[in-house]
């Protein structure tokens, strides 16, 4: 029996480590060939290709550089036509955090929150969409946040930039559609990365208190959900925010 994502293609941005990183092995595992991008981490970058080309006989790549800047999505748009000869599955799922009280926020702590995590989005979708309106087919699945569905102290700017990816992705879904073009976004909550790894126990403890299941997520809780939506087991499902989140948002 073939895999789900046989033959198709995929970018996840922000694919080196943590959520991305594990998004990225999904998809590869189904059979699809992915290109992760990434901002900083060369050592991390070449492992998770290297694990690509384990998990899946299909073609795995990396492309560095800053989605907040317009100039890369043009480059990653470019290197997918000419090394994938297309693209079939876009995951923005890049992002940063910068927190703190939001009457104290600097305005680059603001700005440069919403540039990676919102406006890389946009340009993302804007340069690689045309590719998949070329076939009439494509499937972009935005990673945005709990936070960006109920808000989160001294998150002011992360929070935004998530509930702007919604709006992002509910507009474009319907703009789409007639392309079958599927917009779907996924909001995780509290999950275990190199980010809560820090957290102490008591911080950990009172965090993992706030959820339903009373634990924290794992990357995969997301990756698979991502894997679904990106296959055509997914095909009727278009303009959707599903949270993974232990009940965390309830």
């Amino acid at each position: 029996m073939s895999s789900n994502l046989e033959g198709k293609r995929a970018i996840v941005t922000g694919g080196s480590r943590g959520i991305g990183r594990a998004i990225a092995l999904a998809l590869a595992s189904e059979g699809a060939e992915v290109l992760i991008t990434y901002i900083g981490n060369d050592e991390a970058a070449a492992k998770t290709v290297a694990d690509l080309k384990n998990a899946s006989s299909s073609k795995a790549s990396s492309l560095k550089g800053d989605v907040g800047n317009s100039e890369f999505a043009k480059e990653a748009a470019a290197w997918l036509k000419e090394n994938f000869d297309g693209v079939d599955i876009l995951v923005n799922n890049a992002g940063i955090t910068n927190d703190g009280i939001f009457m104290r926020m600097k305005d680059e702590s603001f700005d440069s929150v919403v540039q990676t995590n919102l406006n890389g989005a946009f340009y993302m979708m804007r340069e690689i969409v045309p590719l998949m309106v070329k076939q009439r087919d494509g499937r972009i699945i935005n990673i945005s946040s709990v936070a960006g569905v109920k808000g989160n102290p001294g998150q002011a700017n992360y929070s935004a930039s998530k509930a702007g990816l919604i709006g992002l992705s509910l507009s474009a879904s319907k703009e789409l559609g007639v392309r079958n073009i599927r917009v779907n976004v996924v909001a995780p909550g509290f999950i275990k990365t190199d980010m809560t790894a820090k957290l102490s126990e008591k911080q950990l403890e009172q965090s993992e208190a706030a959820i339903t299941l009373k634990r924290a997520g794992e990357a995969e809780d997301v990756a698979e959900l991502v894997a679904f939506l990106a296959s055509d087991k997914a095909a009727y499902i278009t303009g959707q925010v599903i949270a993974v989140d232990g009940g965390l948002a309830i």
